[in-house]
């Protein structure tokens, strides 16, 4: 009985996390940044920022998310080459991508996919009581696209406020600056990033 485990090939996801630290690194430099100005722009620390580069760390989603954003480059770029899974894809709840080091009080779960960064971004956004999450303004044309699942927020883009309680979906524009914030206790909301 012959094995089956004959083949030597490198695996499709190993080829790709082999290239990621070189297009990282490019990345950065086409952009003029140092290690220090990617590492403030992302949140994400300087040493942590090199040893991916050096390929001496594999990035979480989280971290990749995030460098991404700083470098303003496309996920599915840096990836490229990649091969897309058939069937059903299923991330686990403990395994859903988190952001915490934006806003105040409150937990950002990304659902999107990677390489929807930066075109169709979707979110879960859990905000303890007097959590808030102040936006700057994205690019021209972007829109948000609310909804409160639970609780009651107060939401303000630009000069105009309105107050959301569990049910309540609002679309608005943000290429300006914007707030979402928990009102009288913890409150959770979807939202949609539709970039311009």
């Amino acid at each position: 009985m012959t094995s089956a485990m004959t083949d030597n090939s490198t695996p499709p996801e190993t080829e790709v996390l082999s290239l990621l630290p070189a297009r990282l690194r490019a990345a950065r430099r086409d952009q003029g940044l140092s290690l220090d100005a990617v590492a403030k722009l992302s949140g994400v620390s300087r040493s942590m920022v090199s040893q991916i580069e050096r390929g001496e760390s594999s990035p979480t989603i989280a971290t990749l998310w995030n460098l991404t954003r700083a470098l303003q480059v496309d996920f599915a770029g840096l990836l490229e080459g990649a091969t897309d899974a058939p069937g059903i894809e299923v991330l686990r709840d403990a395994s859903v991508p988190t952001i915490n080091n934006k806003g105040q009080g409150c937990s950002i779960r990304i659902l999107s996919p990677p390489e929807e960064v930066g075109r169709h971004e979707v979110y879960d956004i859990r905000f303890a009581e007097g959590g808030i999450l102040d936006s700057d303004p994205h690019k021209r044309g972007s829109r948000e696209h609310l909804t409160v699942i639970s609780g009651i927020v107060r939401l303000k883009a630009g000069t105009q406020v309105e107050l959301l309680k569990a049910g309540d979906t609002a679309r608005y524009p943000v290429d300006q600056p914007h707030t979402i914030s928990a009102e009288t206790g913890p409150a959770q909301v979807f939202l949609v990033v539709q970039d311009g």
